[in-house]
């Protein structure tokens, strides 16, 4: 007979192991397949290892410009193999926590693939064979991998994706990265600061195009500064690769095309969800048109029992976002089955933050102020640059800025976007402000610490009503 649970999750990643750990927190017997390792590609491949990439360039970085901090680095170089074997162990040690949060909460784990067989049946390949689960609920947390370019089929040698892109044996002398997306000019960021030479190719009329138009322009400005080169409103026509390089043809903006020959080419231009060999065929669990699984506010599909969440689901594509619908379906789960102390929030996409952490950083959270416009919005905008902000100066990082963008009528907080030093952390405060529905004027009368780059964010709300103290 089938080992029976009240929830299995297919995939272990931000999404499906927090919805595993919700759902035995609200008494559930649950379990987790996953193919490859706890954690996911964020925890093991994302995320994780690569913020321990950038901080390494980070360091290092502030270590070629020492002088300007009054010490002195001579001879200053950068071990790649180090830098990669640190990432990896910090990739290591969260995957060890994820196995020991397994054990912790009491949920059974299957390594190997998972196929739904039929609503609440779901059977497990692995070396030790076949064997059958059921479930009264399933939820699918599969994600998503790199889109590939049918011209640009990643070798690991001379043309990565960001699986490449992490285990380096050595660096690029002069990389080419395809897109500019938050994985593109994250990698782009961390190879300049190593030392190559970086030219990032953008379809779009700027990069990071999800980003503020504002944020888009200082950027592009900051990172041509540090060395790039950056083509907007471009794009790769073809790649060659040989034993020593690639070659590449580049469509210009103005049409003409430039023959350009690179060391490495990463390709970063989006992902595909992981649908294939999963049963959703057989259990007529509906796609949209670009492949995702389609769910409602508390991510169920058309089929009853079945749910879906994270990257394997409509965007954006974020860890944090994937943990959040693991909750939300957890309890939404839990009240079906009878529990009736949880109460649901289904899931609002104009709270979630983004965050790029290139240097300098760039965060955001709500409406860009053309989107805010466009939506027939009346406008108070609020703009604070760093170069204010005494914090920001004492640390040496006085580039960057913070926005703001309210609704004139109501003085709601439609959506803030900042670039500048640690802004991935100070996002956080307006992600809380739109959560509680807040108005410029909460966001006036509260005090923010001094000396704090938090200031800012404060100076930037003043700003958009005319009341800026320290600009």
């Amino acid at each position: 007979m089938a080992e029976s649970y009240d929830v299995i999750v297919l995939g272990s990643g931000p999404g499906g192991y927090v919805a595993a750990i919700r759902a035995a927190q609200l008494g559930l017997k649950a379990a987790i397949v996953e193919r490859e390792v706890l954690g996911g590609i964020c925890l093991n491949w994302g995320c994780i290892p690569t913020k321990a990439l950038l901080r390494s360039a980070e360091v290092f970085n502030h270590m070629k410009h020492a002088a300007a901090y009054g010490l002195a680095a001579d001879n200053v170089r950068a071990d790649v193999g180090a830098v990669v074997k640190r990432s990896r162990a910090v990739a290591k040690q969260l995957n060890q926590g994820v196995t020991h949060l397994m054990k912790k909460n009491k949920i059974t784990v299957y390594m190997g693939n998972g196929k739904l067989l039929a609503p609440g049946k779901l059977e497990v390949t692995s070396d030790k064979g076949t064997e059958t689960l059921a479930a009264k609920h399933i939820i699918i947390a599969t994600g998503a991998r790199a889109r590939e370019l049918p011209f640009a089929k990643a070798d690991g040698k001379r043309i990565w994706t960001y699986r490449h892109a992490m285990v380096p044996a050595e660096i690029p002398s002069k990389l080419l990265v395809i897109g500019s997306g938050a994985i593109g000019i994250e990698f782009a960021s961390f190879y300049n600061d190593m030392g190559a030479a970086v030219t990032v190719v953008e379809m779009m009329d700027r990069i990071v195009p999800v980003e503020d138009a504002d944020v888009s322009a200082f950027l592009q400005k900051a990172l041509t500064k540090q060395g790039m080169s950056i083509m907007t409103g471009a794009g790769v026509q073809s790649l060659e690769t040989s034993e020593t390089g690639v070659k590449a043809k580049i469509k210009q903006q103005d049409g003409a095309i430039l023959d350009a020959e690179f060391s490495h080419v990463i390709v970063a231009v989006g992902i595909v969800p992981n649908v294939e060999n999963i049963g959703l065929e057989t259990c007529k669990v509906e796609p949209d048109k670009r492949s995702h699984i389609k769910t409602d506010a508390y991510c169920r599909t058309n089929v009853p029992g079945i749910w879906a969440i994270g990257d394997v689901t409509d965007g954006p594509w974020l860890a944090h976002k994937a943990s959040h619908e693991g909750v939300i379906t957890a309890e939404a789960i839990a009240a079906e089955l009878g529990n009736t102390e949880v109460h649901p929030h289904p899931m609002d996409r104009n709270n979630i933050p983004g965050c790029t952490y290139c240097h300098p950083q760039v965060a955001s959270v709500g409406m860009t102020e053309a989107k805010a416009r466009e939506a027939g919005h009346e406008l108070k905008v609020g703009n604070f640059l760093f170069i204010g902000n005494g914090k920001a100066i004492a640390l040496g990082e006085s580039e960057g800025f913070i926005k703001t963008v309210f609704d004139a009528k109501t003085g709601e907080l439609l959506g803030a976007h900042m670039i500048g030093a640690e802004v991935t952390e100070l996002i956080q405060g307006y992600v809380v402000g739109k959560t509680l529905e807040t108005t410029e004027a909460e966001l006036m009368h509260t005090v923010f610490a001094h000396p704090t780059l938090s200031e800012a964010m404060h100076e930037s709300v003043l700003s958009a009503y005319g009341r800026a103290l320290h600009m």
